[in-house]
């Protein structure tokens, strides 16, 4: 079901970058709005962080230097949660193939960690600071409910951009 799900969401993260160019990516709606390059870098940034801590893993971000092909001016632990107007204006990307290669990455390690739990390993508590605390379980479905969100805004947005 996990595999299915991350799948899922690597299709509309692929679909709705495909063929765009740099502008087309950082296209805003009403010039505030999220862009699909903020919306597919958040989405997978969230996905990298929160499996890797539960799998004890490190982040593909930093363990495969895409934090410097991306160049961004954050600090390297940022994922996009609470970014203002600004810090989103500021994703930019050269071509949709750095979205999607970091994308692709990083549902690689995801899909490799699913692939090893069993339904023993989802009432783990990975995460105390919540009350109640946070089991594996939870978490999970977490980011693959935030992944699809996140994706499917920007596979809205891509039918918004002006021909």
């Amino acid at each position: 079901m996990l595999v299915d799900a991350f799948d899922r969401i690597k299709g509309v993260v692929h679909q709705a970058v495909d063929g765009l160019t740099p502008e087309q990516l950082a296209y805003r709606v009403d010039g505030t709005a999220n862009s699909i390059a903020w919306l597919v870098w958040h989405l997978t940034r969230i996905q990298d962080d929160h499996i890797a801590g539960v799998a004890d893993l490190p982040q593909v971000w930093t363990s495969e230097d895409w934090a410097e092909r991306f160049g961004l001016p954050f600090d390297p632990a940022e994922t996009g949660y609470a970014h203002s107007s600004e810090q989103v204006a500021a994703v930019r990307v050269d071509s949709g193939e750095l979205l999607t290669g970091y994308h692709d990455a990083v549902y690689e390690q995801t899909i490799a960690y699913a692939e090893t739990l069993t339904d023993d390993d989802l009432p783990r508590i990975v995460d105390r600071s919540w009350d109640p605390p946070v089991t594996l379980a939870v978490r999970l479905i977490s980011v693959v409910s935030d992944n699809l969100q996140h994706a499917g805004q920007a596979a809205f947005v891509r039918g918004l951009i002006p021909a």
